[in-house]
């Protein structure tokens, strides 16, 4: 059997180290669990900012600034890189995923 002595610092760093890891891969867990779903447009900020699935379907009397052709896979609130698929992630909702071809309020083109 080897007697092989470890210096008490290198064992308090490691043991330090340990315990600020738990408290941060449950912070990482609870805003991956968040950011997983998609939006409901029946969710209170959804409604609030006039959210649909499908942009075709925005009521352009109570959307005043909707145009035809806007859709959330052009919008700026999408992170640059990720606006390719049928869900995308916005910033508007915190990062959780919206409809590419859905459409809110707070649409803003991309330059």
């Amino acid at each position: 059997m080897s007697e092989k002595t470890y210096p008490r610092r290198t064992v308090l760093k490691g043991a330090l180290l340990g315990v600020a890891a738990v408290p941060v891969s449950a912070l990482l867990g609870r805003a991956e669990a968040a950011a997983g779903g998609p939006v409901d447009p029946s969710e209170p900020q959804a409604k609030s900012l006039g959210y649909v699935v499908d942009a075709t379907k925005v009521d352009a009397k109570a959307n005043p600034n909707f145009k035809a052709g806007q859709h959330c896979a052009t919008c700026l609130q999408v992170p640059a890189g990720k606006e390719k698929g049928a869900l995308i992630p916005c910033n508007i909702f915190a990062g959780r995923l919206v409809n590419a071809n859905g459409w809110c309020k707070v649409f803003v083109a991309r330059p």
